[in-house]
């Protein structure tokens, strides 16, 4: 049951990470790997507002989630935005996410150093017990967040109008324009949309397990890996990768060891894209590159 729970709290975390790259990705077509420092940023605005300047945890939290999609909204506005008007190639849009990535986390690094920081201010509580295993307050706010936060995307993605121009930019940006869907303000409702989710995830990852300047980019690797091996547009395979990943690589800690459990990651994805590349769902794709 501990395991249970374990696994439980990352396929939360996951699903939201792998959901709000994909409906990045679909839209502007290319890996944007500076999604990862938007989850680090988050946790470390909470840490300025709430420990450094004394604001309420209420206020802090939004702040802080507010101010990390303000850093993704900008990226596409000075950064991704001019370089497709220039007709710059997927690969050179995914070196410049890289090497935002970078200076970023280098910021953050010069601000608040490499070292370990935490938000929580209260002392450390024994978990609260169900059926033998134990599980702390924040996991379980947690696991209620992220799982709420999934089923209204899927309802928002079908029912809006943004969710509805955001499906069509992805399926054919060109022929968006044409019926007067502008590509350009979807691509940034969707940095917009993207960059909110991984901020709450990088607030709840804080609570629970403290934070450091790298933390984001392992977690992106993780959403990133279940949104390919469930097959990209499917929420339905995006829910299959993201426990198959997530349980592979507990009972692999469970058994050999926590040193292994990034290598499965990357084993799994690697056996995907040989044996299964259009994933879970099955659903073929129009050629993209990355």
């Amino acid at each position: 049951m501990q395991l249970f729970f374990f696994v439980l709290i990352i396929f939360s975390l996951t699903l939201i990470i792998g959901f709000s790259f994909s409906i990045v990705y679909q839209s502007s077509k290319f890996f944007n790997f500076a999604k990862a420092i938007i989850i680090t940023f988050a946790p470390y605005f909470t840490y300025l507002f709430f420990i450094q300047f004394q604001f309420s945890i209420f206020l802090s939290i939004p702040l802080s989630i507010i101010c990390a999609t303000v850093i993704g909204i900008l990226s596409e506005i000075t950064l991704y935005k001019p370089l497709r008007k220039r007709n710059a190639s997927h690969v050179m849009l995914m070196l410049s996410s890289l090497g935002l990535y970078i200076v970023l986390q280098n910021v953050i690094s010069l601000f608040w150093s490499d070292n370990i920081l935490s938000v929580r201010t209260e002392a450390i509580r024994v978990g609260r017990e169900f059926f033998g295993a134990v599980i702390t307050d924040i996991q379980i706010i947690t696991i209620a967040v992220c799982l709420t936060m999934f089923i209204f995307c899927i309802l928002f993605m079908k029912y809006s109008r943004i969710g509805r121009n955001m499906r069509a930019v992805a399926s054919n940006p060109k022929l968006s324009n044409v019926v007067g869907i502008p590509s350009d303000r979807v691509i940034l409702w969707a940095f917009g949309i993207g960059s909110a989710l991984m901020a709450v995830v990088g607030v709840l990852i804080a609570f629970d397990t403290d934070m450091r300047p790298t933390m984001g980019f392992s977690w992106l690797v993780y959403g990133v890996v279940a949104m390919i091996i469930g097959g990209v547009g499917s929420n339905l395979g995006l829910i299959g990768g993201a426990l198959l990943l997530v349980t592979a690589q507990y009972l692999t800690i469970y058994y050999i060891g926590s040193q292994w459990m990034n290598a499965v990651a990357y084993v799994i994805l690697i056996l995907f894209l040989i044996v299964k590349p259009l994933g879970f769902s099955g659903k073929r794709l129009k050629k993209v590159e990355i």
